[in-house]
């Protein structure tokens, strides 16, 4: 079969790592996909992606690095984007892969007013999200672990969004048949965001917020969490890699 794409667009930080792991590794188990099956493209680091007519699919991961300052390497990858909607592969991105397809798609990315969004958050379904073949399974409101500055501030022609939090309107977008988006984490589980939290509290203090409560607000969440299996599932590629 052909490959199924995670495309790197950074990493998780050394001391994360070093205890829970990198990305890949977060997609691939929350996504069920075979080892041998999956292909890691590090763009971040200059590594070339396919032509989108060889792989089955793709998920786009989260970075440090901010979509605005329009990086070589994530307008290549933003070009690359437009390329797999053409030929309706199925596309899944996370926090800055999220934000990558939609400024890819003609939507625009900011930072987020009011300074970061962290921590685990109740997340709520937009009318219609229940009619879509990846959220029908959701309930009207579910949590989700989050940590980003920046954010789609708006989004592409002809888009959908189906979910949103409190402070921001556009967290899981739909662009089309195979291809969709999301702000907040469904690859992390609840002692990654604890690490992120404890690495982010200079941060959240200077900008006005709680560490120590949003830390003692983590909880599990395998509502969000399942969002990774159910895209495979239902576009054939954890079945496939079996």
């Amino acid at each position: 079969m052909k490959p199924i794409l995670i495309i790197r667009t950074g990493q998780a930080p050394d001391n994360i790592r070093a205890r829970h792991g990198d990305f890949p590794h977060w997609f691939r188990l929350g996504a069920q996909l075979a080892p041998q099956h999956v292909r890691v493209i590090n763009v971040a680091a200059g590594e070339e992606l396919p032509s989108p007519q060889d792989v089955s699919g793709a998920l786009i991961t989260g970075s440090a690095a901010m979509v605005t300052d329009r990086a070589p390497w994530s307008e290549r990858t933003a070009g690359w984007i437009r390329n797999a909607m053409d030929v309706d592969l199925p596309l899944l991105g996370v926090c800055y892969g999220h934000q990558l397809m939609a400024h890819a798609l003609g939507g625009r990315v900011d930072y987020l007013t009011g300074g970061r969004e962290i921590g685990t958050l109740p997340i709520d379904l937009l009318p219609g999200a229940e009619q879509d073949s990846l959220t029908a399974f959701l309930p009207t409101q579910f949590r989700a672990h989050t940590t980003h500055e920046q954010s789609v501030v708006e989004i592409p022609a002809g888009a959908k969004v189906l979910a949103r939090s409190a402070r921001d309107p556009h967290h899981l977008i739909r662009y089309g048949r195979n291809a969709v988006s999301v702000q907040f984490h469904p690859e992390f589980n609840a002692d990654v965001m604890r690490a992120y939290i404890v690495r982010k509290h200079q941060d959240m203090r200077r900008e006005g917020f709680d560490p120590h409560h949003t830390y003692r607000q983590v909880a599990a969440t395998p509502l969000a969490r399942r969002l990774l299996k159910m895209f495979s599932r239902h576009h054939g590629l954890n079945r496939a890699s079996r």
